[in-house]
């Protein structure tokens, strides 16, 4: 029984630091988790990525790469200020897109992200 408990006990402050961790991981990964779960149309991912405020301008862009196939390449963030309680995060790469064999790209350096932390969460509020 004592070995159960101490398994247990074990287990949770795993499973909680681990939470911890991505929790405070910091603004550009915040960004570049939400670029990655758009090229890959994860909605459950953007959304978790998204504060309350931008999950409907998220699901309009998520909505837009519908009929694509998405890939990203060489992307970097950073972050490159702040303004206000928003911190700003610059990225480099590109999303490349084919629609019916015609490649088309997103340079990722056009945006300015907006993101903001809440209640120890990094979540993406808005882009300039």
């Amino acid at each position: 029984m004592r070995t159960r408990i101490i398994v247990f006990m074990l287990a949770l402050s795993i499973i909680l630091s681990a939470c911890g961790a991505s929790a405070s991981g910091g603004a550009a990964p915040a960004v570049e988790n939400y670029i990655t779960a758009l090229a890959a149309k994860d909605q459950a991912t953007l959304i978790s990525n998204s504060c309350a405020d931008w999950e409907d301008d998220a699901l309009i862009e998520l909505d837009s790469f519908a009929l694509v196939e998405v890939t990203v390449d060489g992307m970097s963030c950073t972050e490159s200020g702040t303004d206000g309680d928003k911190t700003l995060v610059d990225c480099t790469g590109m999303l490349n897109m084919s629609y019916n064999g015609e490649p088309q790209s997103l340079d990722l350096s056009d945006r300015t992200y907006e993101v903001i932390n809440q209640d120890g969460d990094w979540l993406v509020c808005g882009v300039r």
